[in-house]
């Protein structure tokens, strides 16, 4: 026992000995050099864990790896080192909807662009520079996939050469420009990764030494040549098989479209399989309905890689190793690099912002190990400044030190911008709110991120404004804005019964300035001074009554932003304390006080949501114009009631939200859910009590929409009055 024990702790240490290394050879003279080949196939990839799993089951050795797309991603890993389980484990713990999601995650973006969710405005942003119409090249610009690749080849990061990894490895892409190969050898090993998978209008090209590079399934999608022009004396190829669309299930342009890359893809690898040899072994992986895209069927590709393997058994027992010479050949690859210590921080910036302002965002110190969390949040809080297609690093030596080199690539579609608008209302019984919003946005104004932004808004409510936004230091602290506007709003004025007994329409137009504080990209404190002058014109019976009015009043808010959605919010809380002083010497009619306090706190158990909150505001001194009063009612503020059919100079309201999720993907999201609501509207402070107040409650159905949320609802009260609603904008705000 005790033998057996001392023996299995001396192999290693003999193997990797003099004596040990020729031990190992003598019992493997003049083998061939074996090289593998993994085939492209988005998610189908997954199988080639599989097959590692069953070469190193049967002692094969592999002595060099080509790789294309997902087998490039597949290949590189174990040619960095990591064993066929710890790839299992990362491709099936990766969240992949998450990673082909480009937008920051909300936490991650700045205050400034948290606030944009407030707008109404859809998500899709197209530049407009010059007065051209710009888009992105594609679809996903691959940022979190940067990060993470970053992380799984971290091991590695200090090799340039691919030759000098554990096992040989070449990753293959395509040249955008000319449609020739290209076989990357050296340089950033995630970048080269990066560059192999990047499917043509899904993907971002990959810019490496001047050429545009796009995913190498196009040329060549099963390497063999690659593997062969390295040295390869046997092939071992792991092929994924067609994704050749049905003639059911070509239904629209898109597959078509599909179908047409499928077809490149497909001839190039006919041609390579055509090339293979008898000592070549060919492993046919079926994977029947699992798609490309089936990234959460990669557990069962593994396992059906696996069966694959096994049936070429024969074949590939072939080459086996003698479990003396294979241990031996384990032991010669294995790398226990650690994470590199960042000797300096180099900023490669290609924007037109200051290299302070993402200097100020890094966490990362210098003679320390670089912690891959701490460097992904850092980048993230870049990449929420919406300013940049692409913020990456990578691990350089320069003079036998080693340093993190930060690059940000700025939008190709910026710095100016365009979105669109919609927000509307109906309680289907004639009382609608609709209107559409175009807005331009250019930034970069400056080297601090300066920000000019024009919005028109058309329909029940007509808006016109153009706002500066200028941060005066490199961190965003401290900050200067203002605008000039105008507006014109039509409402009803309702009696107790919610019903309108006249129409009013408030014209405003409006200077605002304002000085602030900013706190990380959660938090703002800040100061604004807002002068207004306008008319309110009641209409009764045909003539309307017409009642100038002016305002002049200084506020102080104090916000705090850490929820996760506006719309549909699941963690996290954001909530507001503000106070406005109007007074005649700052140019308004009458003096009045109003503070105004809003708080919502979110937590998500599996997929159920809920949400408590509670808002209020109250007028010191209950003379307020009616231009400045509080409204309330419409969907989730009192169910039941029109939208904003409850005015007065006090409001009170607390709200509790369930929300169930559906369904959800990269671009929608459903849910159902339920709210109760408790509170009221007061004209005098005194007539506010809890004896006077409304119980309401609505059930809904919603959506996250590439366009914004959506919600169809139906909401009744104490009060016996109901109504349904179609609503679309935040409803969870005030």
């Amino acid at each position: 026992m005790h033998l057996k024990l001392c023996l299995s702790l001396l192999v290693p240490v003999f193997l990797l000995s003099p004596c040990g290394l020729l031990l190992a050879n003598e019992h493997q003279p003049d083998r061939p050099k074996i090289g593998l080949v993994l085939a492209g196939g988005g998610a189908k990839g997954g199988a080639h864990v599989g097959v590692l799993k069953k070469l190193e089951e049967y002692n094969i050795p592999v002595d060099m790896i080509a790789g294309t797309s997902m087998g490039s991603i597949v290949g590189g890993l174990y040619a960095a080192g990591l064993t066929p389980a710890e790839i299992e484990d990362e491709l099936q713990t990766l969240d992949w909807d998450d990673l082909f999601v480009d937008k920051p995650d909300r936490r991650d973006l700045s205050f400034r662009r948290k606030s944009d969710d407030k707008l109404y405005l859809f998500k899709a942003k197209p530049g407009f520079n010059d007065g051209k119409l710009e888009i992105p090249l594609a679809f996903i610009a691959g940022q979190k996939f940067d990060l993470e690749l970053n992380r799984l080849f971290e091991r590695v990061s200090h090799i340039e050469h691919f030759d000098a990894l554990p096992i040989p490895f070449r990753a293959v892409a395509a040249d955008l420009e000319t449609g020739q190969e290209k076989v990357l050898e050296k340089g950033s090993l995630p970048r080269a990764v990066r560059a192999s998978m990047a499917v043509p209008g899904a993907f971002d090209p990959v810019e490496i030494d001047g050429q545009l590079l796009v995913d190498g399934g196009i040329v060549n999608n099963i390497p063999v040549s690659v593997a062969r022009q390295m040295g390869a004396d046997i092939v071992i190829v792991s092929d994924l098989g067609s994704d050749l669309y049905t003639r059911d299930e070509i239904v629209s342009g898109l597959e078509v479209a599909g179908q047409m890359v499928n077809f490149l893809f497909g001839l190039n690898s006919q041609k390579s399989l055509a090339s293979l040899q008898d000592q070549d072994v060919l492993i046919s992986v079926k994977l029947g309905d699992i798609g490309s895209g089936s990234f959460e069927r990669i557990a069962e590709t593994v396992a059906l890689g696996e069966q694959a393997s096994l049936q070429r058994a024969l074949s590939l027992k072939r080459y086996a190793l003698s479990d003396l010479a294979y241990q031996q050949y384990r032991l010669a690859r294995q790398t226990d690099q650690g994470a590199p210590v960042i000797d300096f921080i180099e900023i490669n910036n290609n924007s037109n912002i200051s290299d302070e302002v993402i200097l100020t965002a890094l966490q990362i110190k210098t003679g320390e190990p670089l912690n891959h969390q701490q460097i992904k949040e850092d980048i993230s809080q870049i990449y929420g400044l919406d300013i940049f297609q692409s913020v990456r690093y990578e691990i350089v030596r320069q003079d036998d030190k080693t340093g993190l080199r930060l690059l940000t690539e700025e939008k190709s579609w910026g710095p100016g911008y365009l979105q669109t608008g919609l927000i509307a209302s109906t309680d289907f019984e004639g009382d609608m709110a609709f209107r559409i919003g175009l807005g331009y946005t250019k930034t970069q104004l400056n080297a601090l991120n300066g920000e000019w932004r024009n919005v028109v808004h058309v329909g029940d409510q007509q808006l016109l404004r153009t706002e500066i936004f200028q941060p005066l230091d490199a961190q965003a602290r401290y900050f200067i804005d203002g605008s000039l506007s105008y507006s014109s709003d039509n409402s009803y004025v309702y009696s107790d019964q919610a019903t309108p007994v006249s129409e009013l329409q408030v014209n405003r137009y409006a200077l605002e300035l304002g000085v602030g504080r900013q706190f990380g990209n959660w938090g703002q404190l800040r100061l604004g001074y807002n002068r207004e002058s306008g008319d309110s014109k009641v209409y009764i019976g045909s003539e309307p009554v017409v009642n100038d009015f002016n305002s002049g009043e200084i506020s102080l808010s104090l916000s705090d932003d850490k929820i996760d959605n506006l719309y549909f919010p699941g963690e996290g809380h954001f909530g507001e304390l503000a106070w406005t002083a109007s007074r005649q010497s700052l140019g308004a009619d009458v003096d009045f006080d109003q503070i105004n306090m809003n708080y919502q706190h979110a937590f998500t158990l599996d997929n159920n949501s809920f949400l408590l909150g509670m808002a209020a505001l109250t007028t010191v001194d209950d003379n307020a114009p009616y231009q400045s009063l509080a409204k309330l009612g419409g969907f989730a503020r009192l169910s039941g009631y029109p939208q904003d059919s409850l005015t007065g100079q006090h409001i009170g309201l607390v709200r509790g939200a369930f929300m169930h999720k559906l369904s959800g993907s990269r671009f929608f999201s459903s849910y159902i859910g339920t709210t109760l609501e408790w509170g009221n509207v007061w004209q005098k402070r005194a007539d506010v009590s809890p004896d006077n107040t409304i119980l309401a409650g609505s059930i809904f159905l919603g959506s996250d929409t590439p366009v914004g949320p959506l919600y169809l609802s139906y909401g009744a009260n104490d009060n016996d009055l109901d109504s349904f609603y179609l609503f679309i904008g935040p409803p969870f705000t005030f």
